[in-house]
């Protein structure tokens, strides 16, 4: 539960950190695709931190308790925030195209991680 709040707040905490640096130390750098890119890495690491607080909620003892699925989901959204939005800021960066390859691989743990929680709450709901 705990590591699912403090891992949340501390991606929301960045998204707010890497948001305001790219629009401000990097808006000379960045030309308006870069910085599409960097707007969508900073949106979906701020959806899924939220999504990770959410999960810690959840898994309090007057909720679904310690559930397999949820503390699953938690490691896959954490895995997807670097995978999906750190693909994303280093391509906003660098121009590196091949680095759009490893985005999906976020896509896919961001999904697996949704379904996990509906499975959760499906599963042990009172």
């Amino acid at each position: 539960m705990k590591k699912f709040i403090v891992t949340g707040a501390l991606h929301g905490f960045l998204a707010v950190a890497l948001g305001a640096f790219g629009a401000h130390a990097l808006k000379g750098v960045l030309d308006d695709y870069g910085r599409g890119i960097w707007e969508t890495a900073v949106q979906y690491q701020m959806f899924h931190a939220t999504g990770l607080l959410i999960i810690g909620i959840l898994m309090s003892s007057k909720l679904l308790g310690e559930v397999k699925q949820l503390n699953l989901a938690g490691i896959f959204f954490n895995l997807g925030i670097v995978f999906f939005s750190g693909s994303l800021y280093v391509l906003a960066i660098s121009g590196v195209k091949v680095l759009g390859a490893i985005t999906p691989i976020g896509g896919v743990l961001f999904l697996a991680g949704w379904i996990l929680i509906i499975v959760s709450a499906l599963k042990h709901a009172r």
